[in-house]
């Protein structure tokens, strides 16, 4: 009989997003770079089914990082301001292509201010990835949640 548990923990362990998850979690920086790595790999592999409260809370987060240079740290605050308002989240349209950047190519970025870059130009990558029409519609969600203008 095979352990196939310790095949998944070695798997995820080689997967460049874990590898990547775990070099942020540990990073002392206050601004929270993992923030934008765990949102922008929902976009990144969104798909229709995933769901509206994954995806508003991601594309919020990407927009706030990239158009507002709004730290992961403050937007897991707004995250949670968000939380306290119990309804259906909208459902966006998942980008058609798929960002060129991906959590590999951060991964192949020397640690440090190298790879620290990569994060957020992967983060821009992703949200410039999703359509105009996208992008409008998180502006508004955000305002409306947030009251943040854009």
């Amino acid at each position: 009989m095979t352990d196939t548990s310790a095949n998944a923990t070695t798997t995820e362990a080689a997967d460049p997003y874990h590898q990547l998850c775990a070099y942020t979690l540990a990073h002392p920086s206050p601004i929270f770079l993992h923030q934008y790595v765990v949102d922008a790999h929902c976009i990144q592999h969104a798909t229709t089914n995933t769901k509206g409260i994954a995806m508003s809370f991601a594309l919020v987060s990407l927009y706030l990082a990239v158009e507002k240079n709004i730290s992961g740290k403050q937007i897991q605050r707004f995250h949670m301001q968000m939380a306290r308002t119990r309804k259906p989240w909208p459902r966006f349209a998942p980008p058609a292509n798929s960002a060129a950047i991906t959590a590999t190519d951060v991964m192949a970025a020397a640690p440090g201010p190298d790879r620290d870059r990569m994060i957020l130009t992967w983060a821009a990558a992703v949200w410039n990835s999703c359509t105009p029409q996208v992008q409008q519609e998180v502006r508004q969600l955000t305002h409306a949640e947030l009251g943040i203008v854009s």
